[in-house]
C-alpha cells in the first residue's frame, strides 16, 4: 500500500465518528419466557460504530406474581433513518434463548421493539441509547 493511501485510510478513521447510539437505554416489554407470560423491566448500554451496536443489559420479569431476574446480550445494525434488525441471548435461571430483534423508530429515542425466538417472544418500547 502506498504510504499515501495508508495517510489517507488513519485520517478517515481518526476524524469518523467514533461511536453510533452508545448511551443508557431501558425497556418495557410484555410476551412471554420461561412458559409464563409476564412484563420485562429492564436496562442496558449500546456500545456502537457506525451502525453497528453491541447492548448488554439486565432486568426483572414480572410473571404470575413472581419476579424473575434476566440477563441478555443483543447485536444489531440500525438502518439510515429506519428500522434496527439483530439477533440476541436472553438468559434466566437456567434457560438461555436466542431470539431475533426488530426495532422501529417512533419519534427520536423511543423506538417500538420484537423479540421472537424459540419458547421466547416479546413486544415493548425501547427508550434511549
Amino acid at each position: 500500500m502506498k504510504p499515501i493511501y495508508l495517510v489517507a485510510a488513519i485520517a478517515a478513521l481518526a476524524l469518523a465518528p467514533a461511536a453510533h447510539a452508545e448511551g443508557i437505554g431501558a425497556e418495557l416489554n410484555y410476551g412471554r419466557a420461561d412458559g409464563h407470560w409476564g412484563t420485562e423491566i429492564g436496562a442496558g448500554y449500546a456500545m456502537g460504530m457506525g451502525g453497528f451496536r453491541l447492548t448488554p443489559g439486565g432486568g426483572v420479569y414480572l410473571r404470575d406474581g413472581d419476579t424473575k431476574l434476566y440477563g441478555r446480550v443483543e447485536a444489531s445494525y440500525t438502518l439510515p433513518a429506519s428500522a434496527t434488525i439483530g439477533a440476541g441471548v436472553r438468559f434466566s435461571g437456567d434457560n438461555i434463548r436466542p431470539y431475533a430483534m426488530l426495532a422501529m423508530p417512533l419519534i427520536p429515542k423511543l423506538r417500538a421493539k420484537a423479540n421472537v425466538g424459540p419458547k421466547y417472544y416479546a413486544v415493548g418500547l425501547t427508550l434511549g441509547y
